[in-house]
């Protein structure tokens, strides 16, 4: 992988990056975005702390995603003030050295309920981040990515793709190799189809490597499927080397907003799309509420999602034996009287574990639940964590043997770093 390190040339191109978004307007909040689950105002409500908190320490953060390093060290990237900032712990998020700034200044990120920056760490220590922000009114959004070989010095942050068309919902992951794989929602095709008069549904699911014999330049990035929904994250997991799976909600025959799986037969070629479930959600609103996939050492899919279908509303879990299996019938996830939302599930050797949050109109808890026989029994639910603020959504990670769920919230406890058990 090539790193530029030289500060001269990151300083210019951080004025460029300015430059070019540092003019985009905030826009007002669609009325589709009160269709995401739980806190029907929180886009707004993480808007108006953004202008209210211009510091870019992790207090000032609503939302943190996690990777671990090699060496054990945590690794955070947020968002804080506009800026997009990652920070280095090593007792395990107790305490962080000294933030990162990726961007120099602040830009209208993507503030959406599925947004956030997104950072992998590699088996070398080579830190990959990815961020979107706000091109417009219309909630049009271009992706960005910075790469540094140890996390101190990045270069600046370039598209990931030439294209002028809308990005958002980007997803970097590490394969088994330790390749870095994104995914994105693109609109590339959208231009075209108004050209000739068409309706364009939805945005499509477009993906490119990053690093690795598979990575190319910006031309080279290529589309998975197009008209999937446009508004919502993704979620990747490996079913080998070079064959990454994409979970996304998909758009079926009649408006249907159901999730489905595509698993790359090789790097450059996806497979044929599987449904995970058929939920019935017909709707042409924006639901902001993605998806969960992990796919455990055995090679069985796991997955977790939301849905408001004619046929099931709620969180909701599924197996499937392989890539190919038909899922089995959904198991309900967490108390719907007390707005569970964003479940995420992680598969390990040992055992599955699921995590979600509730809210009761006083405090906002973290639950979870385990199953020891891949997925077909679960232990009872238990509350993890609380908080008395706002908590952002829960991420699982592992790393050698240990399972953790990655917490920011809102209330007095800040960022935890929470482990769940052994299982890696």
């Amino acid at each position: 992988m090539q790193m530029h390190s030289h500060r001269r040339h990151a300083r210019v191109a951080q004025v460029a990056l300015a430059a070019a978004v540092g003019l985009l307007l905030a826009g007002t909040p669609s009325p589709l975005l009160a269709q995401h689950h739980g806190h029907a105002h929180a886009p707004q409500k993480k808007a108006k702390a953004a202008t209210q908190c211009a510091e870019t320490t992790l207090a000032c953060a609503s939302t943190a995603t996690p990777a671990l390093g090699p060496d054990g060290a945590l690794w955070l990237a947020y968002a804080a003030a506009g800026h997009i900032m990652v920070a280095r712990s090593t007792d395990e998020g107790r305490t962080f050295q000294a933030p990162v700034d990726l961007t120099g200044t602040a830009l209208q990120l993507d503030w959406g309920p599925d947004s956030r920056p997104k950072i992998v760490v590699d088996s070398t220590g080579a830190v990959t981040v990815a961020f979107a922000t706000f091109k417009d009114k219309a909630f049009n959004g271009q992706v960005f990515v910075a790469q540094s070989p140890n996390g101190t010095t990045f270069t600046a942050p370039r598209p990931i793709t030439s294209d002028p068309e809308s990005q958002r919902f980007e997803t970097v992951t590490l394969d088994p190799r330790g390749y870095v794989f994104a995914a994105w929602i693109d609109k590339r095709n959208r231009p075209a189809a108004r050209a000739a008069g068409r309706k364009y549904a939805g945005a499509a699911l477009a993906y490119t490597w990053l690093t690795g014999p598979d990575a190319g330049k910006d031309s080279e990035t290529a589309l998975v499927k197009d008209n999937t929904c446009e508004c919502c994250r993704l979620s990747v997991a490996f079913a080998g080397p070079g064959r990454p799976a994409i979970l996304f909600r998909n758009i079926f025959e009649g408006s249907i907003r159901d999730h489905a799986v595509v698993t790359f037969d090789d790097p450059r070629k996806p497979g044929a799309l599987q449904r995970v479930s058929d939920d019935g959600w017909k709707t042409e609103a924006c639901p902001h509420h993605g998806p969960s996939l992990s796919i455990s050492p055995r090679g069985s899919y796991h997955v977790t999602w939301f849905t408001s279908g004619a046929r099931r509303q709620g969180l909701f879990y599924a197996r499937a034996e392989n890539g190919s299996a038909t899922y089995g019938e959904p198991v309900p996830i967490g108390n719907p009287d007390k707005q569970a939302a964003r479940p995420a599930v992680l598969a390990t050797s040992d055992a599955v574990y699921i995590a979600w949050k509730e809210y009761d109109g006083d405090k906002t808890s973290l639950r979870s639940m385990r199953s020891a026989d891949d997925g077909r029994t679960w232990s009872p639910p238990a509350t993890v964590a609380s908080s008395d603020g706002e908590g952002d959504h829960p991420i699982l990670i592992a790393t050698q043997g240990r399972v953790f769920i990655s917490w920011l919230s809102k209330g007095r406890d800040g960022y935890r770093l929470i482990e769940l058990g052994k299982g890696a």
